[in-house]
């Protein structure tokens, strides 16, 4: 069993920073992919960022490509988003995902554990 608990969201203005964290508990973390999903009120949720487990390889999703960046710490169980310029349309709340997956994936079916989201607003 793996229990995920996001924390970091927040208000911010238009073109300011936030960094979210997601610290897992159980085992097997440094040996699975991590995600990082985001849903607007009335929208379906969305795909944001995913890193393998080493940490070597990342995937974006193209509404935050080149402003948002995934990382993590196995020693510390815990994977972070860096999110800079963000837009009033970043606004969303935040859930951390992890999964089996080989390889940094963009789709939910990839990930069986999610935890409860973090609420993220920008400003204009």
């Amino acid at each position: 069993q793996v229990q995920l608990v996001e924390s970091g969201g927040g208000l911010v203005q238009a073109g300011g920073s936030l960094r979210l964290s997601c610290a897992a508990s159980g085992p097997t973390f440094s040996y699975r992919v991590m995600g990082w999903f985001r849903q607007s009120q009335g929208k379906e949720r969305e795909f944001v960022a995913a890193i393998s487990w080493s940490g070597g390889y990342t995937y974006y999703g193209g509404s935050v490509k080149g402003r948002f960046t995934i990382s993590r710490d196995n020693a510390k169980s815990t994977v972070y988003l860096q999110m800079n310029s963000l837009k009033p349309e970043d606004t969303a709340v935040y859930y951390c995902a992890t999964g089996r997956a080989s390889w940094p994936s963009g789709t939910e079916d990839s990930y069986d554990y999610w935890g409860q989201g973090t609420q993220v607003t920008v400003s204009s």
